[in-house]
């Protein structure tokens, strides 16, 4: 009897690890989360400011620890800092089995770092290793953003043997820095005697965020070239990503930590949710589906995913010749690559960071109704 599996159960057999890009305390409580794990195959969930600036803005999940948190004079920050690590904790004991049955590989449940601390390499270790503490689950990873600064945290982290997720990380020149920080971290890791087999790290690279402002560039160009070019640019980036993660973890330093028990650090593919109404709306799944990867999506991907996906197996490796072609006719377009790529980063902690005093106000606002 032939079984038909389902597009994300086919998606996951093809190596990809399906997470989800949401957390809210109701979706824990209501059992919803679970769901998503027994039914569409997710195996690990990320976070960020604006996804818990979302949660708290709606429900009363959250009524009666902030009414404890206001009645106890906490400070908004440490209120913030009291009810994220609580969502994370209570996600990261749903995951467990999942951490366990894969051997630490997925399961996995990210919290960023304030993202105030992007430009802050000392900050950022710190609030990393306090986050680290207070979650207290092995399957948490520490998510700090792909900065200059941030790259000197992420070795840092990673040698003290705490897991990473790195974020925001948009061009292949700094996701080859973000690769060496974390060997260096490794080394630092296994100078100091940590078990480098229980450390694991993902690099999330952006990938529609790169199309909408390219495709923007692209429509102003106006020409049939220009036109032909667009929504191609972040899955060629993507894949072109890919690549540098094979070439990375083939060197001779990155071989001789795997053979001390490391893990390889898998490219993650976040951004995943199609912002272009024409395009097809799992273009960022199907176009990218390759062996060791997660793909984190928000739920309406998700949803389509297991809906109608399409999964054809490996889309990746055999395409790097004509997506080296893409970003070379954007280039001879005068579309600068790496402008494009500062820009996104800037903004994408200035997102956050917007994100952030939102979820600040929330709070203010919810302690302050509370008293």
């Amino acid at each position: 009897m032939t079984v038909t599996l389902s597009p994300t159960a086919a998606l996951s057999a093809t190596g990809v690890s399906i997470w989800l890009d949401d957390l809210s305390r109701e979706r824990i409580n209501s059992g919803g989360l679970q769901k998503l794990i027994a039914e569409k195959n997710v195996v690990g969930i990320t976070t960020n400011p604006t996804i818990f600036a979302s949660a708290l803005a709606k429900g009363e999940a959250y009524d009666a620890q902030i009414a404890e948190l206001a009645a106890s004079g906490t400070s908004v920050t440490d209120a913030v800092f009291e009810i994220t690590t609580a969502d994370v904790a209570d996600a990261c004991d749903i995951f467990r089995p999942v951490f366990d049955s894969t051997a630490g590989f997925d399961g996995r449940v990210s919290i960023e770092v304030e993202p105030d601390l992007a430009h802050d390499a000392a900050g950022t270790f710190e609030e990393a290793v306090r986050l680290w503490a207070k979650v207290d689950r092995p399957n948490v990873m520490i998510k700090i953003p792909a900065t200059v600064e941030g790259l000197e945290a992420i070795a840092n982290t990673i040698g003290e043997g705490i897991s990473v997720n790195v974020t925001l990380i948009f061009s292949l020149e700094r996701y080859r820095d973000v690769i060496n920080a974390y060997l260096t971290g490794l080394e630092k890791a296994k100078a100091a005697g940590h078990d480098l087999s229980s450390i694991h790290s993902v690099a999330s690279f952006f990938v529609s965020r790169v199309d909408t402002e390219i495709d923007k560039r692209l429509e102003a160009i106006g020409t049939g070239e220009a036109t032909a070019l667009k929504s191609k640019a972040g899955v060629a980036n993507a894949r072109l990503a890919y690549q540098v993660f094979e070439q990375s973890f083939a060197t001779e330093r990155a071989s001789g930590l795997l053979a001390a028990g490391a893990n390889k650090q898998r490219p993650l593919w976040a951004s995943t949710g199609v912002k272009d109404p024409n395009l097809p709306d799992t273009l960022y799944v199907t176009e990218l589906a390759v062996a060791d990867t997660v793909n984190t999506m928000p739920e309406k991907t998700l949803d389509a995913t297991f809906d109608h996906a399409e999964i054809a197996g490996d889309a990746v490796t055999g395409n790097y010749d004509s997506a080296n072609g893409v970003l070379d006719a954007l280039d001879s377009l005068g579309i600068s690559y790496d402008e494009v790529t500062q820009l996104l980063e800037r903004e994408g902690v200035e997102k956050f960071q917007v994100s952030w005093n939102e979820l600040l106000d929330t709070v203010t606002a919810a302690l302050e109704a509370a008293k």
